[in-house]
């Protein structure tokens, strides 16, 4: 009897959800009648809740939370900082963490991974896969395995949302720009310029059409002839490249809106615009306030005007609170969003105090 209650019990401790009779017993193998009897016992004794929809749930835990991370851990420190915030996060909530570096684009590694995570049995799994393709077949065998997942920064099906809002933040960048325009140019301008990176992913989609909105919010109505799409790749060399080829074709005095997908291709557009010497002519607006973004905004003379910050150094706390909501089997929205901040020099300081901030 001990060993059919303590299979009851870790089959209501490790689900995502609250469960029913039905489901405990189809997990367990046990009969339903045995599993009722063993539930209340489990609920007397205080170790279980029945809700009032008849699902039962676990109310204290015997160890702590295990969870895994599967993400790039090296490369551009966006990622570093997501990483590095999620490890102080678990250790400070006392939380186990298991991390497994997923090369970008290395299939057969971020698989592997997958599975020593599911091996190991962890209670819930944080995500951050850029390559949207490989985060599919990772969700296939976490769903396949019975273990709930956080997506990080790309929606993944079937996995609970962290993030940027990045409709959200692209207004945000839009809007800025048509400040600058309208308080500046009073509301002139010749071109808007979209420095995209990859047109699969829906985050990039999402931002270019908040820029849009954004910009008309502010001056009315814009021409699609009046906006100019660029492939920057989401890079410095890309964009300043495809930024380039673009001056050449545009005759200087063109009063011209950037807005970069990110900080580092909002760089690559700015180091094209200050080659040409046409940085009185442009303004430029990034994504991310990284640390390249934070220092072209606080150089004199830049037209590197603000970047919309997403905080990546912020998420380990929430996620590792959605985390341990997960595991204790709280209803959680389908996604969850960082704040969004435009950064610019005036407010820089505020935001990120420290030296070279």
């Amino acid at each position: 009897m001990l060993d059919k209650g303590l299979s009851v019990l870790e089959a209501v401790e490790t689900s995502a959800q609250p469960l029913t009779i039905q489901e405990i017993s189809a997990q367990t193998g046990l009969q339903r009648l045995a599993v009722y009897r063993l539930l209340n016992t489990l609920q007397n004794r205080g170790y279980v809740q029945r809700n009032e929809d008849k699902r039962y749930r676990a109310s204290t835990r015997r160890r702590r939370i295990l969870a895994g991370y599967l993400a790039p851990l090296e490369g551009n420190q966006f990622r570093l900082d997501v990483a590095s915030s999620i490890e102080h996060a678990a250790a400070n909530a006392g939380l186990e963490l298991l991390l497994r570096h997923n090369a970008e684009d290395d299939t057969a590694a971020a698989l592997r991974n997958a599975r020593e995570l599911i091996a190991a049995h962890v209670d819930v799994a944080i995500l951050f896969q850029p390559v949207e393709a490989i985060g599919y077949q990772i969700a296939e065998l976490l769903a396949s395995a019975r273990v709930p997942f956080l997506t990080v920064e790309r929606p993944i099906q079937g996995g609970i949302y962290f993030g940027a809002n990045n409709y959200q933040a692209g207004k945000l960048a839009g809007q800025t720009l048509g400040h600058y325009a309208r308080e500046r140019w009073r509301g002139r301008f010749d071109r808007v310029v979209l420095v995209e990176g990859p047109q699969t992913r829906t985050s990039v989609q999402a931002r270019l059409a908040g820029v849009l909105v954004g910009l008309e919010d502010v001056l009315g109505p814009i021409p699609p002839s009046a906006v100019i799409h660029i492939d920057g790749g989401a890079h410095t060399d890309a964009s300043r490249q495809a930024m380039a080829r673009l001056l050449r074709r545009l005759p200087p005095g063109k009063r011209i809106l950037v807005s970069g997908f990110n900080d580092l291709s909002a760089i690559g557009a700015l180091e094209a615009v200050e080659a040409a010497s046409r940085a009185r002519d442009v303004i430029i607006v990034g994504h991310n306030a990284a640390p390249e973004g934070r220092a072209a905004i606080r150089r004199s003379g830049s037209c590197f005007l603000a970047s919309v910050a997403f905080f990546p150094e912020r998420y380990g706390d929430r996620l590792i609170r959605l985390a341990s909501s997960i595991v204790d089997g709280q209803p959680l929205p389908p996604a969850v969003y960082t704040d969004h901040a435009v950064i610019h020099r005036s407010n820089l300081r505020n935001f990120y105090p420290g030296p070279g901030a």
